[in-house]
């Protein structure tokens, strides 16, 4: 016998009932957003690299140490999607949205390919829902999103929720404040990781993520670029809180909050959940006023967030999903009334009935206890003295004619 194969490390199979916990969190979400005017938009799994060394950013651990790159045959370098708003934008730009009303609001639930090192609820394949409101820099876009995400989450059921708020400022804002934030890491060089000290002139923000020990002590007495925003970037921030607050969304501003993209501008939020342990995570963004014009498009600002969704299944209580309802099953005394048994199935199917045929070749018996199992509410049964039609709520039966079973079931469903 041959070794058998196994799944690449980092990947895994969705089976039963997570498929269904899955399928009913796509549905909540596809409620809320849709409601909210969101359309569905699906891009290709894989995308040039350069759309995300420029709209990422080169400096990120996405694009140097993540993706799954590789040539596509002509020499041209692609790369499985990291994240989703990079191709979001490469869509908008390419299919001319900018002409329509502004801004265009768009929703996907899509795989994404990081290679991390795999743990709890944090996969090499992954499954994302995320937003995106291309065209407009209203602090109304933000909040609206931000609040979209919350409805999400609060309809699943997600404990412990926790919201962190901050603002990047434009990249003109940042400037100065990134020189000095620069000469607060080199005056303390030898305490950083080297990771952090390769990266200062990168992007030394990315400072205020590190688990280091020596980093995170030195970035207790870093300058905050919430001390540093220009009057316009502290009048959009103070819109969007208020905006909140209208709403009643809870949240906590935190300075020190940002984002592992480079495209980030004002607003980034995140979501985490204590019933996450560490790695708290559940969902996030923030606005990138600047992303269209790295990717080469024109400037068109954008406010959008992803949410894992196998995190956001973990920070939620189990629910328990009944599978789809079985309206008939159509079970057949001997072989000879297979052909029969199988057009019955079929005129149920056409009629809009879920239907389910004896397949494995059980013994009537055997047919009527799978019947059970799936839950028919019907079993249509044909043996020799013709079609024996079972209530199994009622336990009712009776002999009808083959072709007006249809006609037997369809007031009681």
């Amino acid at each position: 016998m041959s070794e058998r194969i196994q799944a690449p490390r980092g990947t895994y199979d969705v089976l039963g009932d997570d498929a269904l916990a899955r399928d009913r969190l796509a549905g909540t979400a596809r409620g809320v957003l849709e409601a909210a005017g969101y359309a569905r938009i699906e891009t290709p799994t894989f995308e040039a690299t350069a759309l995300f060394a420029r709209g990422v950013g080169e400096s990120t651990d996405v694009v140097r140490k993540e993706m799954y790159t590789f040539d596509d045959g002509g020499g041209t370098p692609v790369t499985l999607r990291p994240e989703g708003t990079a191709p979001v934008c490469r869509a908008y730009l390419e299919h001319g949205m900018h002409k329509l009303p502004q801004p265009v609001k768009l929703w996907y639930l899509s795989s994404f390919f990081r290679r991390e090192r795999p743990q709890q609820g944090r996969f090499r394949q992954f499954w994302q829902i995320g937003a995106e409101a291309i065209g407009s820099d209203d602090p109304a876009v933000d909040a609206e999103s931000i609040l979209l995400l919350a409805e999400i989450l609060e309809a699943i059921g997600a404990r412990g929720l926790r919201l962190r708020l901050a603002s990047l400022g434009t990249a003109d804002s940042r400037a100065a404040y990134r020189e000095e934030l620069t000469a607060h890491l080199r005056s303390r060089a030898d305490e950083l990781s080297p990771e952090v000290r390769e990266r200062i002139s990168l992007n030394p923000l990315r400072a205020f993520d590190a688990d280091h020990p020596g980093t995170r002590e030195v970035m207790r007495s870093a300058p905050l670029l919430l001390d540093h925003l220009s009057d316009d970037d502290h009048e959009h921030f103070a819109a969007v809180r208020a905006l909140l607050d209208a709403a009643g969304v809870a949240y906590e501003v935190d300075p020190t909050l940002v984002r592992g993209l480079d495209y980030y501008t004002r607003t980034v939020f995140e979501y985490t959940s204590d019933a996450l342990g560490a790695q708290s995570g559940v969902g996030g963004g923030g606005r990138y006023d600047g992303l269209m014009e790295e990717i080469g498009g024109a400037r068109a600002p954008g406010m959008g967030w992803a949410a894992g969704v196998e995190r956001m299944l973990l920070a939620s209580p189990p629910v328990p999903v009944a599978p789809p309802p079985v309206d008939l099953y159509v079970a057949y005394a001997k072989p000879a009334l297979r052909a029969e048994a199988f057009r019955l199935a079929a005129d149920a199917r056409r009629a809009g009935h879920a239907a389910r045929l004896e397949l494995a070749g059980r013994s009537l018996k055997g047919q009527l206890k799978q019947a059970d199992r799936t839950g028919a509410r019907y079993v249509a049964i044909l043996g020799d003295e013709g079609t024996s039609l079972k209530d199994m709520e009622s336990g009712e039966q009776k002999t009808v004619e083959p072709g007006t079973v249809m006609h037997h079931i369809r007031g009681a469903l």
